[in-house]
């Protein structure tokens, strides 16, 4: 089974190679991402087979394009940052997206965490609070195919209530708290991640999940994460000028010690793992 799932990763990445009409190594540049996914304990195939189509490369400023195959956070401006790819899979496998579920993402940024998304499912909505980044990622999903994102620009502590109930909400950005708003857009046997924390200080991932009307959080890793920008925080020349302390990426390896024990599991031995983590059934 798991021999299956590798030769077919490999075979899609074969696939991507051949067609590929990105800068030279683009293809490569996704199998490391793959391998570095795998290496933390990601086991979906379809989460894997959507980090090995999507150009990172493409979501990057030219001068950081060459850094595009490192797992790591990036600068995309504004002092914002693009999410560690092996994170990004993470948090979207521990989702369990069906083809027909509805998702909403927090923090749009660049867009790349949007097309991982698209690849899974054709109802992807987000939201980004920085105009810009809004429009620029509108255009960019639309040039790679993926123009059924639905793009708004707003803010994200209020969720989108229009289009809600959301079978699951990923938040890319640390709020200090979960945003009420995102509790109530949750539909009934829905889940959620979201990084939760001060911006200078301690944030955790927690992986909510609603019950007869009720959630639960799971308090699974340290994590760093940029804050949610409110409205308010856009006028500030602070939001303009900064590089934050918070970076959307593992603190000192934390990840890496603390799903060693992952490394060897399947999917849904890995889900069943972390439904047994510490704070399982803690009411929010």
């Amino acid at each position: 089974m798991r021999t299956g799932l590798a030769t077919g990763v490999l075979a899609l990445l074969a696939v991507v190679t051949g067609c590929t009409k990105g800068p030279a190594g683009t293809a490569q540049v996704r199998e490391r991402l793959v391998a570095a996914a795998r290496a933390k304990g990601v086991r979906d195939g379809r989460v894997l087979a959507a980090l090995a189509k999507v150009p990172r490369e493409e979501f990057l400023p030219p001068d950081q394009r060459h850094h595009a195959s490192d797992d790591r956070s990036l600068p995309i401006g504004r002092g914002q940052r693009i999410t560690q790819p092996s994170l990004v899979a993470l948090m979207t496998e521990l989702l369990r997206i069906g083809p027909h579920d509805k998702v909403l993402e927090i923090g749009t940024g660049s867009g790349y965490q949007a097309a991982i998304l698209a690849e899974l499912t054709s109802n992807v909505y987000t939201i980004e609070i920085i105009p810009e980044f809004a429009s620029a990622a509108r255009d960019r999903l639309r040039r790679l195919g993926y123009a059924a994102v639905q793009i708004g620009t707003g803010d994200g502590y209020r969720g989108w209530p229009e289009h809600a109930p959301f079978d699951a909400i990923i938040v890319t950005c640390a709020p200090d708290h979960v945003p009420e708003p995102l509790k109530e857009q949750l539909r009934e046997g829905g889940r959620m991640v979201i990084p939760v924390g001060p911006e200078d200080g301690p944030q955790t991932l927690h992986l909510l999940k609603k019950r007869q009307g009720k959630l639960t959080s799971t308090a699974l890793i340290p994590v760093r994460f940029v804050p949610l920008v409110r409205p308010a925080a856009l006028l500030s020349p602070r939001l303009r000028a900064r590089q934050p302390a918070g970076r959307p990426e593992l603190v000192d390896h934390a990840w890496v010690t603390t799903t060693q024990r992952y490394t060897h599991l399947g999917a849904e031995d890995l889900q069943a793992q972390v439904a047994g983590l510490p704070g399982t059934g803690a009411p929010l």
